[in-house]
């Protein structure tokens, strides 16, 4: 394990893959909860999402301001994974540039109702997460 991505880390990271964040969950005892979530590592070392600024996501990320993100292959590929865990920073801009970019690389924008559904989640009140890595696990087959 190590606090920093590596260049294979990153290769892996930038193919389209579902990344599985978890956060805490509110309240003394309370489960973690883990979604599935848009991604994209960073030159910085870092990962980002997006997430609505009222999400329950953020609300626990503002109390509690740690999460891990699980990136796995994709099915029929041999085993791999990356898991990152980290303090997190909720940043007020570039959230809809990165929710563009993360748009065109998810989905087919060809497709006028995944296009409008992307205008619509740019132009709403969003945030950027990211996550600053204290530890990265990693495991290739």
């Amino acid at each position: 394990m190590t606090a920093v991505l590596t260049d294979d880390d990153r290769a892996f990271l930038a193919e389209t893959r579902l990344g599985f964040i978890t956060v805490a969950a509110p309240g003394d005892g309370a489960w973690p909860t883990t979604r599935p979530v848009w991604f994209e590592s960073t030159p910085e070392g870092t990962v980002q999402l997006f997430s609505g600024v009222t999400s329950p996501k953020v609300r626990r990320l503002r109390d509690s301001p740690r999460a891990s993100i699980l990136v796995a292959n994709n099915a029929g590929e041999p085993e791999r994974w990356i898991s990152i865990v980290g303090t997190v920073t909720i940043e007020p801009d570039g959230a809809g540039e990165l929710a563009s970019r993360l748009g065109a690389r998810y989905w087919d924008l060809s497709d006028p109702e995944k296009a409008a559904t992307l205008r619509e989640m740019v132009d709403s009140d969003i945030v950027r997460i990211v996550i600053h890595p204290e530890t990265v696990a990693r495991y290739a087959a």
